[in-house]
């Protein structure tokens, strides 16, 4: 067992688990972070989809072990704390469009958009939103389409 320290949602925590559990395990079992979902638990569907660092990754296929001290991961949870609003601009844009039909991949679908606006500057193309791979059983993928877009317009305006 080792100690694992990092910075989640703007809050230091630290751990003590095996350096081969999955940072998902770690989120929802050991800190009681609900938002990441398991899908898959091989980085495919990405119902686990956080940021570290700002970059989007799939918390079932990364290490805590590979985890490092100075990282910040950011969930779901923490997404509107960093814009310093209640909801995030793609939240507002995800409710606005009426995207979440049984919410189970909203979160994962959330984050990853919200790190390719920002990859992309808030310029994100048709060709790009093909590249998301989230996957949604309920098929919404014309809401999320529109939701991107419209949260990408509300993030160059509003920040975030």
């Amino acid at each position: 067992m080792s100690t694992h320290s990092f910075k989640l949602n703007g809050k230091r925590v630290s751990v003590e688990c095996a350096d081969d559990v999955r940072v998902l395990w770690v989120l929802r079992d050991l800190l009681g972070v609900h938002g990441p979902k398991y899908g898959c638990g091989l980085g495919v569907c990405q119902a686990c989809t956080c940021h570290v660092n700002g970059k989007a990754f799939n918390t079932c296929s990364v290490r805590i072990g590979d985890i490092k001290p100075g990282d910040e991961i950011t969930t779901i949870e923490g997404l509107a704390g960093t814009v310093g609003r209640e909801l995030h601009p793609m939240q507002e844009a995800w409710l606005d469009h009426d995207v979440a039909q049984c919410g189970y991949c909203q979160p994962g679908q959330i984050m990853a958009a919200v790190a390719l606006v920002n990859q992309t500057r808030g310029n994100v193309t048709d060709a790009e939103l093909d590249g998301l791979r989230n996957v949604c059983r309920c098929g919404t993928y014309p809401r999320i389409r529109a939701a991107i877009k419209d949260g990408a317009m509300r993030m160059r305006q509003h920040g975030g």
